[in-house]
């Protein structure tokens, strides 16, 4: 389903046609398509995956595509770098800033236009800074260190460094994930402004209705192809979520999962939490949330959406500065990269068994006890390996996650807690690791559970609750229902 933007006189700022791209086994893009009209704000929604960020990387020369072309203002374009594609006006603000922090504002823009290494004029600089305040009207102080500027500073500097290479078009990815709403309210005010004066806007985000009150244009990519080209005034929220889930978004009646061994009380408990990032901006907002033995609790949300925060702290990882957490003694975690929060590569599968009592254990460590337990999860979980003395690098990515599963679940932990727990897993590892979920959710066990893939969570989750802009809410194990809570529609 691809409907073309109502054909007018309007020229293309940028075009990226039939793009494709692979990483590896996986296809980022298949034959892509992305016109831009000149002097339009134009929106790219999708799914994560779905291949935005990866598309918008390419026309800023981050990558070169596999196949496909790229024009900017009608001239076909091949970038050897980003500096190709900022000399062409492309420039990009990344959704994570790309900041020296103990730089100034001015140093910061000098840096990017390489003026640091051709002789720093201090004065010079601030007045270039001056300069592109006065012209696009977003304040900020010269003087004042990245590192100390409240993040909707931080996002203003960044599309200053953009505008200061004369972007034409300015790419911006999820520009308002760490926003404030009023914060919000003053970007779009802008970003509508910017464009009325002849320039072009490409804002990659996940909010539909934003998309469709603010956008000229909308794109959606699913799974790495263009499905939906349309101008935002014909479009509906319907017809965008059908585009975005894959399936017409017909209201169907809600399915409801009675776990058969459900507690009688909560095992865990979340109540009034609020969690705030290094840069003040607050994560959650209020939440409550209560999981109980032997339910698999699915969380849903898209990047950025509080998720992340949510499981962090019903796992004791991260403390809030309000409310509480009433968590069980024992309770298992497994974290989305194992490589950096769960594993030592290094090491043996029985020393990497033993950081499971890291935060308890003294004195001489019982190995050859260490030992036995790896065994035991190895043969539970079926770890593929010859021997649990073998390192924890000679395992296939699927076995490294069996094995943490097997670990974190060993001695029958009141409550587990995973983030996506079948990332880079092949379709057989990935289904064993979700059985073993089932498993312990058979067992009494208290799961909660989020993933980027809707598919696996319906497929598990007895109950959902849906992230979204640091609030959470409960939801019906249906597609339609989840969709449009992921991007704040009731």
């Amino acid at each position: 389903m691809v409907s073309a933007p109502t054909p007018d006189a309007t020229p293309l700022a940028l075009s990226l046609r039939d793009i494709s791209k692979r990483f590896g086994a996986t296809q980022a893009l298949d034959r892509s398509t992305l016109n831009v009209r000149r002097g339009t704000l134009h929106a790219l929604l999708g799914e994560n995956g779905a291949g935005k960020t990866t598309l918008m990387r390419l026309a800023f020369g981050m990558a070169k595509p596999d196949t496909g072309t790229i024009q900017v203002d009608g001239q076909l374009c091949v970038w050897r770098s980003s500096a190709d594609a900022l000399r062409a006006g492309v420039g990009m603000v990344h959704q994570h800033f790309l900041l020296v922090p103990a730089m100034t504002v001015a140093e910061n823009i000098s840096l990017g236009r390489g003026g640091m290494f051709s002789g720093f004029d201090p004065r010079a600089a601030a007045e270039r800074v001056a300069a592109l305040v006065a012209e696009t009207g977003l304040a900020i102080d010269p003087t004042a260190r990245a590192g100390e500027l409240p993040v909707g500073a931080q996002q203003r500097l960044e599309i200053l460094k953009a505008l200061s290479h004369d972007a034409r078009v300015l790419i911006l990815d999820e520009p308002t994930a760490v926003l404030s709403p009023q914060e919000t309210q003053d970007l779009y005010a802008w970003l509508r402004r910017f464009v009325e004066s002849g320039r072009t806007v490409v804002l990659i985000t996940h909010k539909v209705r934003e998309a469709l009150q603010i956008a000229d244009d909308i794109t959606v990519l699913r799974r790495g192809r263009t499905v939906l080209q349309v101008p935002a005034k014909d479009a509906s929220e319907i017809e965008v979520l059908a585009a975005l889930l894959g399936e017409a978004t017909t209201l169907t009646a809600p399915h409801v999962r009675t776990p058969a061994h459900l507690s009688a009380v909560p095992v865990l408990t979340v109540d009034d939490v609020r969690v705030r990032d290094s840069r003040g901006t607050d994560r959650l907002k209020g939440v409550k949330v209560r999981v109980f033995g032997g339910e698999i609790l699915g969380v849903a949300g898209v990047e950025g959406a509080g998720q992340l925060e949510l499981l962090r702290v019903m796992a004791g990882r991260c403390a809030p500065y309000a409310g509480s957490a009433t968590r069980p003694a024992q309770i298992g975690f497994v974290p989305e990269d194992r490589h950096r929060d769960a594993v030592i590569g290094a090491w043996t599968l029985v020393e990497n068994f033993a950081l499971k009592d890291a935060g308890t254990a003294s004195g001489t460590l019982a190995w050859r006890g260490y030992a036995a337990r790896a065994e035991a999860g190895v043969r539970t979980q079926d770890v593929r390996t010859n021997s649990v003395h073998n390192s924890m690098a000679s395992l296939s990515g699927g076995n490294q996650q069996k094995f943490v599963l097997a670990r974190e679940l060993e001695g029958a932990p009141a409550a587990l807690i995973v983030e996506n727990p079948t990332r880079g897993l092949d379709v057989r590892a990935a289904s064993q690791v979700l059985d073993a979920l089932r498993a312990a959710r058979d067992a009494g066990v208290a799961v909660v559970i989020h993933s980027s893939d809707l598919d696996e969570l319906f497929s598990v989750s007895d109950r959902m609750v849906v992230c979204f802009a640091g609030t959470v809410r409960d939801v019906a194990v249906d597609r339609h229902a989840v969709g449009r809570a992921m991007v704040g529609l009731t």
